[in-house]
């Protein structure tokens, strides 16, 4: 903390958060470790994730022997976010912010791999989202590694060639398909899907977590 702040440590330490201001790229920084989800339904079209080419042969939920870097756009609220090459992340960043975003997302979701891999979970995808300060400097933000911008599974459970059972927000999303939400109108959503969420949410936080209240 700067020392303007410091000098109120008694009274503000884990009471309060150092923030930076950065402009965000409309970049959706996505790492795939496992084909499901969107792009599963691409590759059952195309033999392709976000256009990148992919070997016949591949099943629902199989690793890939390396991550993927597969971008999207990030859309403006009531839109939809797109699937792109990560190519068109140049034209968009330019050379070297591409080039880092897509080494860093890599490196990121590597290590939480790991990890999460030594409490039993699969992390089969994320997303990250990353801007620059005033210097150029680029830096990692907004949500990181949550149930919300990542799918994460049992080990236990895991197998190849069917959908997995997921402790994220896929619970959700699946519930929106089943009564046909079309992705505009506003809803109100149950009270007893909110309560599954919660406890899929809840569970995977004691597992990566250990319960640890002072885990970040």
């Amino acid at each position: 903390m700067p020392a303007s702040v410091q000098k109120y440590r008694d009274q503000l330490e884990n009471r309060c958060l150092l923030v930076k201001d950065l402009k965000v790229f409309p970049i959706e920084a996505i790492v795939r470790g496992y084909i499901t989800g969107s792009a599963w339904s691409e590759y059952k079209k195309k033999k392709s994730m976000c256009d990148i080419p992919l070997p016949d042969g591949l099943l629902e939920s199989q690793s890939f022997e390396k991550p993927f870097y597969t971008p999207s756009t990030k859309a403006e609220i009531g839109s939809h976010d797109e699937n792109i090459h990560p190519d068109k992340v140049v034209e968009i960043v330019g050379e070297k912010f591409a080039h880092d975003i897509a080494e860093t997302s890599v490196k990121l979701y590597s290590k939480a791999r790991k990890y999460a891999c030594d409490k039993g979970i699969i992390i089969a995808d994320t997303k990250f989202e990353f801007g620059t300060d005033s210097d150029g400097n680029l830096f990692l933000a907004d949500e990181v590694l949550t149930p919300d911008s990542s799918r994460f599974w049992l080990s236990s459970n895991y197998k190849v060639g069917e959908k997995q059972d997921s402790l994220d927000k896929q619970y959700l999303r699946d519930y929106l398909l089943s009564i046909g939400f079309d992705k505009k109108t506003s809803i109100r959503i149950p009270e007893n899907i909110v309560q599954k969420i919660s406890e899929k949410y809840a569970e995977i936080y004691e597992m990566l977590t250990e319960g640890d209240p002072g885990f970040i």
